[in-house]
């Protein structure tokens, strides 16, 4: 396992072009030994980018590339020690599963009883026991998946496994199972995994530290909590969660915000300097909707009650401004009007796309 650096890392795949055009901008980033990451953005922002500059497929135009303190950044990928995985499964269609599992071993030299004894212990934890001895070409697309991420898995010496989108092919219904082992083998191996996705639901149940992205700049890296409560940038806002965070146009005013005419008191009451586009923004979660007056209300307008089963999803008005709350089953919903309910320390306020801290 090896503690990775990311050290004034750019990259262009039109280097001569004026001015360049970068895939990845230039960033520095550290991935520390042991750790579980995500790399999350949309197609096209410089994930895969940057996880071929950690592998070696991609030598960056610009920095350095380090594994613990070796400068790794020239070094072809064989001479890396890392494992990939890729987004669609790759395996050796004429050997069985176990032959599959044991290559990686078997290329090493690694005497046979300790392949045997790995083989064994990664085919337990991926559930593919039974399986040892079928061939590979019969497997279904989410069995041979499970191949390539097992090969990654059942040597104990890598630097690092990378992931690059690998549970596309994998059934809805084992995703999350799949993602509950990988974090087993991280726990119980100390391995360091970097998984790309483009889905936040995946980044936010795998990883302890979230990488956003987009545009080929990382936007902010955080915990799942971190980035859920406080993004740093309107663009996590609506990246991160399911409906998007609530943004509303506002005033700066002592002690708090005007929003739609109505003040709202924000957590601290440090002065904001004038100047720039201001708004306020908070989780569908966070909100809530009364009956009657509360602290940091403000009048509202029912529109719409969505009913997703263990949950309800309120969409109000308030003045030109939409809203949703997610509202427990069994909470009471106005008919027709009510009260929006801003709890002062869940507020967040931006000033041009970015968060007022």
């Amino acid at each position: 396992m090896a503690r990775i650096t990311l050290d004034a890392v750019a990259h262009s795949y039109e280097p001569k072009a004026r001015p360049p055009r970068y895939a990845l901008e230039r960033l520095d980033m550290v991935w520390d030994d042991g750790g579980t990451y995500a790399l999350l953005g949309p197609s096209g922002c410089g994930k895969t980018t940057m996880l071929n500059i950690i592998s070696g497929l991609v030598t960056p135009t610009e920095g350095r590339v380090l594994f613990d303190e070796r400068d790794v950044t020239r070094l072809p990928t064989p001479r890396r020690n890392i494992a990939q995985v890729f987004q669609f499964p790759v395996v050796y269609a004429a050997k069985t599963v176990r032959e599959n599992l044991a290559f990686p071993l078997v290329c090493r030299r690694v005497p046979r009883a300790d392949i045997a004894a790995r083989v064994a212990e990664i085919a337990d934890l991926l559930n593919l026991s039974d399986k040892l001895d079928k061939g590979a070409a019969r497997l279904t697309a989410d069995e041979k998946q499970l191949i390539s991420l097992g090969r990654g898995l059942v040597r104990n010496d890598v630097s690092a496994i990378l992931m690059d989108e690998p549970l596309t092919v994998i059934d809805p219904q084992l995703k999350f199972e799949l993602r509950r082992k990988l974090k087993e083998v991280n726990q119980r191996f100390g391995l360091t995994l970097v998984y790309v996705t483009h889905d936040q639901n995946e980044a936010m149940t795998f990883a302890d530290t979230i990488v956003v992205m987009s545009d080929g700049r990382v936007v902010q890296a955080g915990s799942p909590q971190d980035l859920f409560e406080r993004p740093r940038t309107r663009y996590v806002g609506y990246f991160i969660g399911s409906p998007a965070m609530n943004f509303l146009d506002c005033r700066p005013i002592t002690g708090g915000v005007e929003v739609e005419g109505a003040r709202l008191a924000l957590r601290g009451t440090a002065s904001v300097a004038a100047g720039g586009q201001f708004a306020i923004g908070i989780r569908p979660e966070f909100a809530s909707i009364a009956d009657r007056p509360a602290d940091n209300a403000v009048p509202c307008r029912i529109l719409d009650v969505e009913d997703l089963g263990n949950l309800r999803i309120v969409t109000a008005a308030l003045g030109r401004s939409r809203v949703k709350v997610k509202m427990a089953r069994g909470l009471p919903i106005p008919a027709d009007a009510g009260w929006l309910v801003f709890p002062a320390d869940r507020i967040c306020l931006y000033r041009d796309g970015e968060l007022v801290e």
